[in-house]
Order: C-alpha cells, then structure tokens, then sequence
C-alpha cells in the first residue's frame, strides 16, 4: 500500500504527499473538519488575496454533504478524483465549482467569477497561460458561444460536459481549475518560502 499507484494520466499519487496533508490536516484541525478559513490557511491562501475567491469555490466543492466544512474523507475524495477519475467526472467536479449558487446552472457571471479568478491566479504566479491575450469577458463569449447549446444564457452540467469533451479550445479552458491537487501543492510551496 506504501507505493505510488499509476493512473492513466501517468500522474502518481505522493503517499508520503498524502500522508503529510493529513498529519497537517491533523495538527490544524484536532476536531476532523475543516471552516472555510482554517482550508484557506491550510493552503496559506491569503484571505483577500488573488488565489481567495478560487480557494472558496473548491471548497463548496470539496464539501460533498453541504455542512459547510471538509473532513479528511471529502478531502480525500476530492483529491483521489482528480488523480484516479476519468474525464466525465474532472468535468463534473470542475462543474460544481463554476456552479457557485448550486443551482444547476454555471451563468455568465459565474463563470466570468471563476475565469477571472483562474487569470489573476496566473498572473499571480506568473504561470504561462494559453490565449492569454484574450480578455476574461472574451473568454466568457467564446464558452458560452461554443457551450451553451440551446441559447438559454445558462450552462447545465450536460451542455458544460458535452461542450468541453467535443471543443479542444473550451477544454482547455475549463480544465485551468480541473486539477486542484497541482494547485494545492503549488499553494503549499508558496507558503512554506514565506
């Protein structure tokens, strides 16, 4: 069990990455779930810094029964999906990000949100981004044109699955928040220079 497993991305899971998380996990939260800003200062998220708006859409979508808090096994699980799932259920996940009100729907404004937060992220940590010359609101359009198939002003989760599984270009651009778990480690090692 103390070995790395294979998936089919060729990414390894860190069982010793895993195991430091939950020890810190441990010593930050002696109760067993996480507050929104104890998952903040987990990943030494500054609070009204660039990376804050992204932190408190994966945490609602981290927090699986809706109790406002993460324990180890939503942690966990959320984790293991992104290293081990295939890419239907990425996009689901990544879906209940940008779904902010939990209503079903990813709308212009939400989707603009998480867009805009993934840009100052980038640009934050000086991370090359791919059509980085288009605006965020450019990047909006182009989503919404390519995914919103029955012209509603409103993505559902089908339309958000089917619209990044058929377009390269909207793959892309959904996948900057498909994958926490980089995110998470690149926030750990921010935070243990400062």
């Amino acid at each position: 069990m103390g070995q790395a497993q294979q998936t089919e991305n060729t990414e390894e899971i860190d069982v010793k990455a895993l195991q430091d998380m939950y020890k810190k996990f441990v010593m930050e939260c002696p109760s067993g779930v996480l507050f929104l800003h104890e998952f903040k200062r987990f990943f030494g998220v500054d609070p009204t810094g660039e990376a804050s708006e992204y932190a408190e859409n994966m945490f609602r979508a981290f927090d699986k029964n809706g109790d406002n808090t993460i324990d180890f096994l939503e942690f966990v699980a959320a984790l293991n999906l992104v290293f081990r799932g295939d890419l239907e259920h990425k996009l689901r996940w990544s879906f209940k990000v940008y779904d902010r009100d939990s209503n079903g729907y990813v709308d212009r404004e939400e989707l603009r949100s998480i867009i805009d937060s993934i840009y100052r992220i980038k640009k934050g940590t000086k991370t090359d981004m791919s059509d980085s010359q288009l605006t965020v609101d450019e990047v909006v359009d182009r989503i919404l044109q390519a995914v919103d198939s029955d012209g509603d002003g409103h993505i559902n989760m089908e339309e958000f699955i089917r619209g990044a599984q058929q377009d390269p270009w909207v793959l892309s651009m959904l996948k900057l928040d498909m994958n926490p778990a980089a995110w998470v480690l690149e926030q750990r090692r921010r935070s243990a220079h400062f």
